[in-house]
């Protein structure tokens, strides 16, 4: 397993966020989203969106983590960003208070790809899950592609299942389909890898 921790995003590492998450996404999402909306993503509009999360967060449980690989120098290589749900965690038609008070969303956990398998996502989520744990959450959601195996094999096996809730979303005049996973957050001292292993 690889050297590496993770901490509190900072101001300066919006730029290499969103350049991680462009890269990733263009990746893992390439045989899943339309190439050319992929290749039109503007890197700076992202990294504008993460200084702002990283700075200025809705919320103090409203958190941006990343992983950092240690070799002859340090790497950001993934990161994590998690917080009290919005519309955008919610199914179609589903009521606001649907999900019930102590729920987390994860908007996105993304480890770039040259750097995967060397267990930055699962630090990302273990760090995580102690936030939440310390932020009084008991459950977590996270949305992920029906077609990302990648995602959903490393969620389900975490300990996450799906809860019942899909939706479609229209990117470009292309469906592409999603399912809502969830987790218990394991109360302090239980067994951990029941949400953060993978």
């Amino acid at each position: 397993m690889a050297l590496g921790y993770v901490r509190p995003a900072r101001p300066e590492d919006a730029g290499e966020i969103a350049r991680i998450q462009l890269a990733t996404w263009r990746v893992a999402y390439r045989r899943i989203l339309p190439r050319h909306v992929l290749d039109n993503l503007d890197e700076e509009y992202l990294a504008r969106r993460w200084s702002a999360a990283v700075q200025e967060p809705p919320s103090g449980a409203h958190r941006v983590l990343v992983a950092v690989e240690q070799a002859e120098q340090s790497y950001l290589v993934g990161f994590a960003a998690s917080g009290p749900p919005d519309a955008e965690s919610l199914a179609p038609n589903e009521p606001a208070e649907a999900l019930g008070s102590g729920v987390v969303a994860v908007t996105d956990l993304l480890v770039e790809p040259r750097w995967g398998r060397r267990g930055h996502g699962s630090r990302l989520l273990a760090a995580s899950v102690d936030l939440w744990r310390s932020d009084g959450f008991d459950r977590a959601v996270a949305w992920a592609f029906d077609a990302d195996a990648a995602t959903r094999k490393f969620l389900t096996g975490a300990g996450w299942e799906p809860d019942g809730a899909a939706r479609a979303l229209d990117v470009d005049d292309m469906l592409v389909n999603q399912l809502r996973l969830h987790v218990a957050v394991p109360a302090e001292g239980a067994a951990e890898g029941d949400a953060a292993a993978g």
